[in-house]
């Protein structure tokens, strides 16, 4: 029965401590705009997105006909699906990852390397 009482109060106490750590965190993140990404998706990216951002120039034509848009890349980039079946992780230097997302309502892949120095993007397949 003791152990019982304890076991409540441990409990009781961790959920408290739960709540407490995730208003703190979640405000702090909103100041400072710091992500916490520990799954592969998101590691991946962050990382993209942390390096200086080129086009091919399939790419380069798109953007400059209004077929595409660099908020339409900054989407994928926030919120796309890396495809890791499909992407080329262990090339060096320069890996190749292939994200899926929606432009438009419609589904697309865009193609992307991921260089040491810079991201270009490659590709765009609807």
């Amino acid at each position: 029965m003791a152990f019982l009482k304890r076991l409540g109060f441990f409990l009781f106490g961790l959920s408290i401590g739960l709540v407490f750590l995730t208003i703190f965190l979640k405000k702090k993140s909103e100041e400072t705009g710091t992500q916490f990404c520990y799954f592969p998706n998101c590691r991946t990216l962050k990382d993209i997105r942390s390096k200086p951002l080129s086009y091919s120039e399939t790419i380069g034509q798109l953007v400059q006909n209004n077929q595409l848009d660099s908020l339409d890349i900054n989407g994928f980039l926030h919120n796309g699906d890396v495809d890791f079946s499909k992407s080329e992780t262990k090339t060096t230097p320069c890996k190749t990852y292939y994200i899926e997302g929606t432009i438009n309502e419609k589904s697309a892949t865009l193609k992307v390397k991921n260089c040491p120095d810079k991201a270009v993007v490659e590709d765009l397949d609807y």
